[in-house]
């Protein structure tokens, strides 16, 4: 696991710049660090080391030197495709799956990408053709940007890095700010800095003669559900799938340990792990506090004869350290349970440099409850005329709240207005209200529609989880493990996010996810087969935190107001509507998610813009050195 930089055909640059740039992220690999400097462009690495620690340094060179790799990540399958190689002549000095990349590229172009499973980002360099190339996983679990303003291009595992280059022309991207709002991230390849993009999952670019091109290689689809299969049937595949992907997953020079929640994700993980060899688990809650999962957690990890740690936090730990996570985020994300990943994966360092963890599951198994509503919604729609609904809509879409109302408003429009999380946070209204720049304002659904065309005709579960997979899953739950463990210098693992379990998961039908009330039922069965009842059972939790009560707590309320009246409020809201919503909250309507993405999106403004407020929130950042 590592960091990257580099950049191409950059004239009167300091010398000094490409090893600037590798130092902002040096968190990602603080091991080891080497450069490529040739006729303008140059390459920077940072190395985490995992496999092969005497050997596998960066940047790396094919046979004749004419290619350079730079490379973050895990090659799974990396040995049969080394054999492959040697078939075709290649010769290897190092048991790195870098090697691996460098002439698999030289053999067989971007057609290597199709033979991979893992998780990485790369750029090669040739420097004959002066043609960059660069590559990202699957779904993306390992991050890649570039700079790219028809001047200038730059490339670098982290935004951050690219603070560090005197070209980099930094930017807020304003019009960005509403899609913000709803999302709590941007489902785009577009960033909250101009100019400045994310590589999709599943995409590469090859870059030459000032001209960047974009390509896909990879799109996870639905084209291939067997209706015949059952839950029994495919419990059984997901245990032989499962169990050997963490296996795949536990191969490493150094010790590998686990997350561990009270969830049967994270569980399951582990337990196949321990299998293996014994394995470390750590855990994370809040001492004496109801939404802590410690003691359900060691008690499993004891039940399988494994060690477990547990790390506690509380509000303090939680709002003094928002600052550095909006800084290591790169952009702002507000999912509460980032500051708690964070503090898990801090402890979690001081004992190993790998931990698995269960992300994944719930996208690809069917584990979030507001799939159930699928099916109420889809008979709905069947058996009531559209103009009626419409008009149902109308009737009480102004009445005060009762039972029903909200499903009968929701009932008239499309799955891809109506799915939750398209306005996850804010919704069009809301944002009319807080905005100060109303002509900002724009249809979050209209953003996204493309991904709901392509899933278009399957039934609306399906195309729920392919909307998470296409966007929740990469841009939120992948984007924070990436950054809340790397910034301790940890490399998480992700078994459940594989390719091979993503092609069977793509083959199952509805009946064997979802069953009644009941969640990911052919996962739950797999599991129930290998751990306790009571776990396999579980109601899911997510990452429960006291957030909403510490809200409205003294001493954090009064840091929120302080930000809610600030300069950087009042540059882009009505100060006077963020208060409200924060009274509300505080009489007891709920409203954390809209308050917490306002104020880690004024954090997230006052790090990287500090020159546009009087707020001295970039002295808070503790930096990882």
């Amino acid at each position: 696991m590592c960091g990257f930089v580099g950049y191409v055909n950059q004239t009167d640059i300091p010398e000094d710049t490409i090893e600037k740039m590798a130092d902002r992220i040096r968190h990602r690999g603080p091991d080891d660090e080497a450069y490529f400097a040739d006729e303008g462009t140059a390459m920077g690495f940072r190395r985490l080391s995992i496999i092969d620690l005497e050997h596998g340094k960066q940047p790396m060179y094919n046979s004749n030197e004419t290619k350079v790799l730079t490379f973050n990540g895990e090659i799974y399958n990396y040995r049969e495709i080394r054999e492959e190689l040697k078939k075709l002549g290649y010769e290897f000095r190092t048991d790195v799956d870098s090697e691996v990349l460098i002439h698999g590229y030289d053999a067989w172009g971007p057609k290597l990408l199709d033979k991979l499973r893992g998780m990485y980002a790369f750029v090669i360099y040739d420097r004959k053709t002066k043609e960059v190339f660069g590559a990202r996983d699957h779904f993306g679990i390992k991050p890649m940007y570039y700079y790219d303003d028809g001047q200038s291009f730059l490339w670098a595992s982290e935004i951050k890095a690219f603070l560090d280059h005197p070209k980099f022309v930094k930017e807020f991207n304003e019009k960005l700010l509403p899609i913000h709002l709803s999302f709590e991230f941007i489902p785009s390849k577009e960033t909250m800095f101009k100019n400045v993009y994310k590589l999709l999952p599943g995409h590469y670019f090859i870059h030459k003669d000032g001209e960047t091109e974009i390509h896909q290689y990879y799109k996870f689809n639905y084209d291939h559900i067997d209706k015949n299969q059952t839950i029994e049937e495919d419990a059984k595949k997901i245990r032989g799938i499962v169990d050997e992907s963490v296996e795949a997953h536990m191969v490493a020079d150094v010790e590998v340990g686990s997350f561990l929640s009270s969830g049967v994700d994270s569980s399951y993980v582990l337990n196949e792990a321990a299998k293996l060899k014994p394995i470390k688990s750590f855990s994370l809650g809040f001492e004496h506090s109801k939404y802590s999962e410690l003691d359900w957690s060691s008690r499993f990890a004891k039940k399988i004869g494994q060690e477990n740690t547990r790390i506690t936090m509380d509000g303090n730990d939680y709002f003094d350290i928002l600052p550095t996570i909006m800084y290591y985020m790169d952009e702002p994300l507000s999912n509460p349970s980032a500051m708690q990943l964070y503090y898990l994966s801090k402890g979690t360092r001081k004992q190993v440099k790998v931990a698995l963890s269960g992300e994944g599951a719930d996208e690809f198994f069917g584990g979030y409850n507001t799939y159930l509503e699928a099916r109420p919604f889809e008979t709905y729609q069947k058996y009531v005329p559209a103009g009626l609904r419409k008009a149902f809509s109308k009737m009480v879409i102004d009445l005060p709240r009762f039972h029903g109302q909200r499903f009968l408003v929701r009932g008239s429009q499309p799955l891809s207005e109506r799915y939750y999380r398209v306005n996850y946070v804010f919704n069009y209204h809301d944002r009319d209200k807080i905005l100060k720049n109303k002509d900002l304002n724009v249809d979050s659904g209209a953003y996204t529609q493309h991904i709901f065309d392509d899933v278009k005709g399957k039934d609306e579960m399906t195309q729920m989880q392919y909307f998470d997979i296409n966007t929740w899953l990469p841009f939120d739950i992948l984007h924070k493990a990436d950054r809340m463990s790397m910034c301790n210098s940890l490399e998480v693992r992700t078994p459940l996010v594989d390719k091979k379990v993503a092609e069977f998961a793509a083959t199952m039908p509805i009946n064997t996810r979802i069953k009644g009330d009941e969640t990911k039922v052919s996962l739950r069965a797999a599991a129930a087969a290998e751990l306790p009842q009571d776990v396999a059972k579980k109601e899911k939790l997510g990452f429960p935190s006291p957030i909403a009560s510490w809200i409205k707590e003294d001493k954090f309320r009064k840091r929120i107001e302080e930000a809610f009246t600030s300069d950087v409020a009042k540059k882009f809201f009505d100060t006077d509507a963020l208060l409200e919503i924060l009274q509300e909250h505080i009489n007891g309507k709920s409203s954390m998610q809209k308050i917490f993405t306002i104020y880690t999106f004024i954090l997230w403004y006052q790090v990287y813009f500090p020159e546009d407020t009087t707020a001295d929130t970039l002295s808070k950042v503790k930096i990882t050195k």
